[in-house]
């Protein structure tokens, strides 16, 4: 199975398109730094524009983490689709290079093939998330420093200290791992059902939009369907950054998740065993 898994990561590294992820992170959050070099302080204010009046601030809030924080929030909706370009090509693009036969033909079962390719996918989500931490977090404490984080909700306004920030970052990000890779097993199995890359990539996204638009909606119609939905969980890594922290909801969010992974992995599994690649 590692000679499989090995075999499958050769197999995405080697792809033009694995390395947009990469690229679009490396481009997109030093620029959203530079933004906030030039315009931090003027956000800074418009966030806390209603509450100026009762409390004053000292220190550095303008820092490393209320930067990283501002930029997983904006990203995490941006970085599905990046995910969708390799996800959606592990099955797909075996039957569009014409190799489908001779991966099966090869002593090594049809449980095999799917294991190994869904989890290099997995691992795949794994390091652009990493990514995303590595550049943002590590830029941002670069060019701004260090110091107490701010995080503003609809129903409170929490300061962390600064010795009590890093872990939930750490904690956040490995959450919205998880968060991602639902999105992968989703690309997955549409990449079992047809033959082509991009079929897998539009179909990802569509349902994420469908489902956003449904959470969106406040509707007694959807009331029901809501909770059950991925999208509504794929930013739970906030909770991490309420005080207290209500590790049930996160209990469910991740259960939920997890899931969903489990179905989309399951659903792969049973389509690529049954079909006729043969004939």
């Amino acid at each position: 199975m590692l000679t499989l898994l090995r075999i499958e990561l050769y197999k995405i590294f080697k792809k033009w398109r694995t390395y947009i992820g990469f690229i679009a992170i490396g481009l997109l959050v030093p620029l959203i730094h530079i933004a906030m070099l030039v315009e931090g302080s003027r956000t800074l204010n418009f966030m806390t524009q209603n509450i100026q009046q009762s409390f004053v601030f000292v220190g550095n809030l303008l820092n490393g983490y209320l930067v990283s924080y501002i930029t997983l929030a904006s990203l995490a909706v941006h970085i599905p689709f990046l995910i969708a370009l390799v996800a959606g090509d592990l099955l797909a693009g075996e039957a569009t290079s014409g190799t489908y036969r001779l991966l099966v033909t090869r002593p090594i079962s049809r449980t095999q093939i799917v294991v190994s390719k869904f989890l290099a996918g997995i691992i795949y989500t794994n390091l652009l998330v990493l990514w995303l931490a590595i550049v943002s977090l590590g830029l941002g404490l670069i060019l701004f420093g260090v110091g107490e984080l701010i995080v503003i909700k609809a129903e409170a306004i929490i300061i962390f200290e600064q010795a009590d920030v890093l872990w939930r970052f750490l904690l956040g990000y490995g959450f919205a791992t998880l968060g991602m890779s639902v999105v992968a097993a989703l690309a997955f199995f549409f990449s079992s059902l047809v033959e082509n890359a991009i079929g897998p990539i539009i179909s990802t996204m569509a349902v994420i939009i469908v489902f956003l638009v449904i959470s969106a909606l406040q509707v007694d119609f959807f009331t029901e369907i809501r909770p059950y939905l991925f999208t509504n969980y794929i930013m739970s890594w906030r909770l991490f950054f309420d005080d207290p922290i209500d590790f049930g909801e996160i209990i469910k969010a991740a259960a939920i998740l997890i899931g969903h992974i489990t179905l989309f992995f399951t659903a792969a599994l049973l389509i690529f065993k049954r079909k006729d690649i043969l004939t």
